[in-house]
């Protein structure tokens, strides 16, 4: 299982900072929508961040202009970039597009996506289908419980990811389960005193 750390609703130095130090330990960094709102895609270019190990991942939430965010986003040098599986399935088609032929990845947040939508877009082969909580609801989520249940309902789904305020005994669950390829941490991670440490436990659990 691979540990993608969510960097978001910083500035940018501290941003840069973070992804320094966070490098040479974790698989994928990623740049949260926040980011690329407030700074856009090319302030969070690979090169300027300094990332040199993880893959980068730009959360740019795309649901419409799917070339154009696309195209733009992975010029920047990002590995991954993310379009909401609410999206319209040509929208979907052309990021995937785009992604294949840049030799890329296309993540789909599946957040608030409901089944029939779900089975609409499961011809992706190549795309990283992420299990999203929202931030606002107020539901309880089991990020194990849900990946489970995806799995069993998608079993030709052979990418998934899964965020949404994930702690480190739910990550442990989450790699002893082994169906998940990431687990996504934000604030357990980026709100501890030492992100970097924090990082590393992260770690020693899913490795």
């Amino acid at each position: 299982m691979k540990l993608q750390v969510a960097i978001d609703r910083v500035s940018l130095d501290r941003a840069k900072e973070v992804a320094a130090q966070l490098d040479p330990v974790v698989d994928i960094i990623e740049m949260g929508t926040s980011l690329v709102k407030d700074y856009g895609c090319y302030a969070l270019n690979k090169e300027e961040l300094g990332i040199h190990h993880a893959e980068l991942l730009l959360d740019t939430k795309t649901i419409d202009e799917g070339q154009y965010e696309f195209d733009k986003g992975f010029a920047t040098g990002a590995d991954i970039l993310t379009v909401m599986g609410a999206a319209s399935l040509g929208t979907l088609q052309t990021c995937y597009q785009v992604a294949e032929q840049a030799h890329r990845q296309m993540f789909i947040d599946l957040m608030e996506v409901d089944e029939d939508k779900t089975r609409q877009i499961l011809g992706f082969d190549h795309a990283i289908y992420g299990i999203h909580h929202a931030k606002d609801s107020k539901t309880n989520f089991d990020a194990a419980d849900s990946v489970d249940l995806f799995h069993a309902t998608y079993p030709k789904v052979s990418r998934i990811n899964v965020a949404g305020g994930i702690d480190i005994d739910q990550a442990a669950k989450l790699s002893q389960q082994g169906i998940a390829d990431t687990v996504i941490v934000g604030g357990k991670i980026m709100k501890s005193d030492d992100p970097l440490q924090a990082a590393k436990e992260f770690m020693k659990v899913i490795k």
